[in-house]
């Protein structure tokens, strides 16, 4: 391992997560350098990146490169084999989201990790969405009372059936797998985990093979959260509503920062990730109607947390311990879903 302020960084898979939402970072923020990734895209990147070296299979990757760092990005079901053989190897692990697929894969890589001594987490980058980071405020500085209700979407308008692993039916596959983890890390950030979950997990589209649709219902005592993504939505995304007992907050769209990226815009400005006046939120009151100018956001908070936590021991920018909560929830909802019963949630594991 190096002993030196650089942090050599290893990409499992080269596609649009992993060029989306890690490379720009790790190419533009010291002390990460990009060294080695594992893709059948090899002459692609050896176009784009000649000075990296590439590996047809991650388990060579893991096993013959000197990196550091090793960031995993390949499908859901191979998270947990490639997340334990990295961490048998002494290197340090992200994992992009969802952390595993079972509880109990989450439990051994959470011991492992602290056996070897290596930083584990997971890339829920949505806790740094501007839209986010505004409701969090809202709710701090008590602008809305005490809440009594939450509801969050991340609907789409994608009515036909993609030919892609996340749509397929794998381990892992399927909506609630794939945005449930963003929305559920979003609410538990807030809120804490709930003391039970009511949930409706639907595969709606004629052609599909995995769930497509959730409606999940958090209880806690004093309030509801309601999280829900649908294939179906062609209008403006409604994204947040919080309703509390001063006042009510929306916010419409989405957080600028990943079609900021898809563009190609880097993230090396202190406004890359800012938002429109355009799309800020409304806080609704007796007084009236006050525009809320959303935070700024970036994803960029994420890198820096963790270079801290690999380098000098600082905390880990979302913990494994935190995103298996994650997964513990999604499981209850899909037993909710198909008992048509309200689970309780046990807080003492």
């Amino acid at each position: 391992m190096t002993t030196t302020a650089e942090i050599k960084t290893a990409l499992i898979g080269y596609g649009f997560s992993a060029t989306t939402f890690h490379l720009p970072f790790i190419l533009n923020l010291p002390p990460f350098r990009f060294t080695a990734v594992s893709t059948s895209k090899g002459e692609q990147v050896q176009q784009q990146h000649p000075e990296v070296e590439v590996y047809a299979e991650p388990e060579a990757l893991l096993s013959q490169s000197d990196a550091d760092l090793v960031i995993i990005t390949a499908p859901n079901k191979a998270h947990f084999a490639l997340a334990k053989l990295a961490l048998q190897q002494g290197k340090h692990v992200v994992l992009e989201k969802p952390f595993v697929t079972r509880v109990e894969q989450g439990d051994e890589l959470i011991a492992l990790a602290q056996k070897q001594q290596r930083v584990l987490s997971v890339y829920h980058n949505r806790r740094w969405d501007g839209d986010f980071l505004t409701v969090q405020k809202l709710i701090a500085d008590g602008r809305l009372g005490r809440v009594r209700y939450f509801e969050s979407h991340f609907d789409r308008f994608r009515p036909e059936v993609r030919k892609r692993w996340r749509e397929s039916a794998v381990e892992g596959g399927g909506i609630l797998f794939d945005l449930g983890p963003h929305m559920l890390d979003q609410a538990l950030q807030l809120f804490g985990p709930p003391m039970a979950i009511t949930a409706q997990v639907k595969t709606l589209r004629p052609q599909a093979e995995v769930d497509d649709f959730f409606h999940l219902t958090l209880h806690y005592p004093e309030h509801l959260a309601v999280l829900r993504s649908s294939p179906f939505c062609a209008s403006p995304n409604l994204r947040f509503e919080v309703q509390g007992e001063t006042g009510n907050f929306i916010k419409r769209g989405l957080d600028p920062q990943e079609d900021h990226l898809r563009s190609g815009q880097l993230p090396v400005t202190e406004t890359w990730a800012q938002e429109p006046p355009e799309q800020y939120g409304q806080l609704y009151s007796a007084d009236g109607v006050t525009t809320i100018p959303t935070e700024t956001g970036g994803y960029q908070h994420y890198y820096h947390m963790l270079a801290r936590a690999i380098l000098d021991g600082g905390e880990v920018p979302v913990s494994a311990e935190q995103a298996l909560w994650n997964i513990r929830l999604i499981h209850l909802a899909q037993q909710s879903a198909a008992s048509g019963q309200t689970i309780q949630v046990d807080h003492n594991n």
